[in-house]
């Protein structure tokens, strides 16, 4: 990952607006479940010239939450885009639908926390509790 990710200013102004105004998945997904999960997560966070909705560092991994904004041609290359940088840092990205968020909860939940522990290890989270 580049040793400078979050140098650009205008985007962590961005990020800390993005963190006061979540959508409402975005606040469900927060609050119910990354914020007090084991392992720590971070929310709107500058990665290169992108924000992560959530970023898990110990386990390299981007969670995205997708509205209807999302579907838009320009978005749909722009999602692609972000997505293969945040790859190319090693950092594997799952992307949740806000329907996921409202209909399926526990489910999205439950994908979360096995991607973190297969990508961090067994081992590795034994250590840390």
């Amino acid at each position: 990952m580049p040793k400078n990710f979050e140098s650009n200013p205008e985007l962590r102004d961005k990020s800390r607006e993005l963190r006061r105004n979540m959508t409402f998945e975005e606040r469900q997904l927060w609050y119910h479940f990354l914020r007090n999960y084991e392992i720590h997560f971070s929310r709107q966070r500058v990665i290169g010239n992108y924000i992560a909705d959530f970023y898990c560092r110990k386990a390299n991994l981007v969670i995205e939450i997708d509205g209807a904004q999302h579907y838009t041609p320009d978005s749909i290359t722009y999602d692609k885009t972000r997505t293969e940088y945040f790859k190319s840092c090693g950092i594997e990205v799952l992307c949740f639908l806000n329907r996921d968020i409202n209909r399926n909860f526990e489910n999205v939940c439950a994908h979360i926390d096995k991607k973190v522990k297969s990508r961090m290890g067994e081992s590795l989270l034994s250590q840390l509790r």
